[in-house]
Formats: C-alpha cells, structure tokens, sequence
C-alpha cells in the first residue's frame, strides 16, 4: 500500500466518523426534543378537555329555559 493510499484511508475514516458522531448528536437532540414535545402534546390535550368541557357548560346554560327568560325579561 502506497503512503498516499494510506493518507487517503486515513482521512476517508477519519471524516466518517466525523460525520458519524455529528449524526448521533443530532438524533440524540432530535430524541430530546421529541420528549419535549410528547409533555406539551399532553398539557395541550388535557387543557382542551377542560375547554371542551366548559363549552359545553356554557351551552347548557344559554340553552336553559330560565335563561331564555330572564334575557325576555331583561330586554323588555
């Protein structure tokens, strides 16, 4: 093997697995991110339930029959 040959092998290897370990960091931030974003996805879930259910709070009261009334009473 010729000494060029051996600082092309060398260098070939070398950029591998610089490129190898730059590619881990970025799948090891990408997990961590992920986790991030599964937290918020669930407070997110769990702040639209308690929104959905105090919508429909809101519309059983307008709907209320003694509402309706008392907005009749009030306008007149």
């Amino acid at each position: 093997m010729s000494g060029t040959t051996m600082v092309f092998l060398i260098v070939l290897v070398s950029v591998g697995f610089g490129v190898i370990s730059d590619l881990y960091g970025k799948y090891l931030q990408a997990k961590k991110q992920s986790g991030i974003n599964k937290q918020e996805s669930d407070q997110l879930k769990t702040e639209l339930a308690h929104l959905k259910d105090r919508v429909a709070v809101l519309e059983r009261i307008v709907t209320d029959e003694g509402y309706q009334v008392d907005k009749k009473i009030k306008s007149l």
